[in-house]
């Protein structure tokens, strides 16, 4: 998923920077404000593509190892707790990168913590989607995995 999201950025990034060198339609008005609105583009998809990268590992890493530690128990610790690190990553790094030196670094990291807030507070709210989907996904496919030191233990029963 993590590549598949990367994917699209990519494929945004030149759909946009196509748009912007080929000929505008002869009744387009608005090439220039497109180009200082889109213009920017190039370094907000790289802020974007890194901060993704970084912010999704870390939050992969993060909900596997604590999967484990959990014996795979407490979903809801697990997805908030691997949300707040790795959308916090991805905050501070898109917010530094996308717009560094347009604005002070308390104004940028003030952004980045109304970003990394908001996406933590949207993991909360869906976590009872959450827990809909993987007991639907468990119930199913009939199989409830998780990893330990030793490899996959099978849980018949249990938490979610």
């Amino acid at each position: 998923m993590i590549w598949l999201g990367f994917f699209c950025n990519a494929l945004a990034v030149v759909v946009i920077w196509a748009a912007q060198i080929l000929p505008p339609a002869p009744v387009w008005d608005g090439q220039e404000a497109y180009e200082r609105i889109l213009g920017q583009s190039p370094r907000i998809v790289l802020a974007s593509f890194v901060a993704y990268l970084v912010g999704e590992f870390a939050n992969s890493f993060v909900l596997a190892a604590m999967k484990v530690m959990t014996r795979g128990r407490w979903l809801w610790t697990r997805t908030v707790g691997s949300t707040v690190i790795g959308q916090g990553l991805d905050s501070v790094v898109f917010v530094l990168l996308a717009f560094w030196a347009t604005s002070g670094v308390q104004v940028l990291l003030g952004i980045a913590a109304a970003q990394w807030l908001a996406k933590c507070a949207y993991e909360v709210l869906l976590t009872p989607a959450t827990y809909a989907a993987v007991n639907f996904l468990k119930e199913r496919e009939g199989l409830d995995v998780y990893d330990s030191p030793l490899g996959p233990e099978p849980r018949t029963q249990g938490g979610s």
